[in-house]
């Protein structure tokens, strides 16, 4: 902090809104907690490229047990090369593997799980590969 110029610069408690500072740190506590009793993002997400048709294979593993809650389902989220959010949410039941009937050229596709409360975890983005031996 200093003054030059009769100015007074940096930051200052009675410049400060405490209301508006209590109320943020609520909301990223809400985030945090939401986070930590969610499952964790499905690993090893891949897109499997094997075969050129229009549909898009998706295939994913469970977490390891012990880490957090268990997922008891999945969700495939997509969106538009030009949208920045998850415009489409399709649940697809507890299974390690599912096929879009859309092409991978024109969307990002994502794989997130849901926990036993509705948590959900953040969304893994599939990379290319091959379908798990």
């Amino acid at each position: 902090m200093r003054v030059e110029d009769g100015k007074q610069y940096g930051d200052l408690p009675e410049f400060c809104d405490f209301d508006y500072i209590a109320r943020v740190a609520r909301v990223n506590a809400a985030a945090l907690w939401s986070l930590a009793v969610a499952p964790e993002a499905p690993p090893g997400a891949r897109i499997l490229t094997g075969s050129l048709t229009n549909d898009t294979a998706l295939e994913w593993e469970r977490p390891p047990a012990g880490q957090g809650p268990r997922p008891v389902r999945y969700e495939i989220v997509r969106r538009e090369t030009s949208r920045n959010e998850w415009t489409h949410v399709r649940d697809v039941g507890d299974t390690t593997r599912y096929t879009v009937g859309l092409s991978k050229d024109n969307l990002f596709f994502g794989v997130r799980a849901v926990g036993p409360g509705g948590h959900r975890s953040p969304v893994a983005f599939p990379v290319p590969g091959e379908p798990a031996t």
